[in-house]
């Protein structure tokens, strides 16, 4: 019964073809759904602790100082850092895909980072990086017309949803829930009393 009631509120949702006028209106008050995060092209230099130890930090700091006003594409730079298991060249990347991929605190150095040099160092889930940031596109929030098919989506579902819940609240509405009556035994049977606890004598437990 439950199941049916779902899908005759989602067509009864679906029925309604919104017009660009009401889609433009809902998504002026649900534009955050759709901002866009910032992006980042960047390359790093990798200093392992498995290699380096406690010094790995260090070491670090000191070849930014050997490496300050080099290009991003340094050989020098790439002779003084140890071999990363990944990518040395991270084009295009989005906050929450670097996340997963360097952990939170990475991302957040990250972001305080401007482009155009060597930097840091900044410290991931693997060990410390120098980072040299190339590119920075801010995060925004889209036109209407850059997203209106996906607002379309977004609006229908929410549709879906408030049909569907508004049916299954006048569903309820109808019933009653009855609890069975005791039966005349059980109605008619004493309540024991509780028991009562002998006093212990020394050394034992209550009996």
């Amino acid at each position: 019964m439950a199941q049916k009631m779902q899908f005759l509120a989602e067509d009864v949702a679906a029925a309604h073809e919104p017009s660009t006028a009401e889609l433009k209106a809902w998504f002026e008050k649900n534009s955050n759904k759709f901002a866009l995060p910032s992006r980042y092209s960047f390359r790093h230099l990798y200093f392992s602790p498995d290699k380096r130890g406690k010094k790995a930090q260090e070491d670090a700091t000191k070849t930014l100082g050997k490496i300050a006003g080099q290009p991003e594409d340094s050989k020098l730079a790439v002779s003084l850092a140890d071999r990363f298991m990944f990518q040395d060249y991270y084009g295009d990347r989005a906050p929450e895909a670097l996340a997963k991929e360097f952990g939170p605190q990475f991302v957040v150095a990250l972001e305080k980072l401007k482009p155009g040099s060597w930097q840091g160092p900044i410290e991931s889930g693997y060990g410390w990086h120098l980072v040299f940031v190339d590119t920075v596109i801010p995060g925004r929030i889209p036109a209407f017309e850059e997203m209106e098919p996906d607002v379309k989506t977004a609006w229908l579902g929410e549709q879906k949803a408030t049909a569907w819940q508004k049916a299954y609240a006048e569903m309820r509405a109808k019933y009653t829930v009855l609890l069975p009556a005791p039966s005349d035994k059980e109605a008619a049977a004493p309540v024991a009393p509780p028991k009562k606890q002998v006093p212990a004598l020394s050394g034992e437990g209550p009996l």
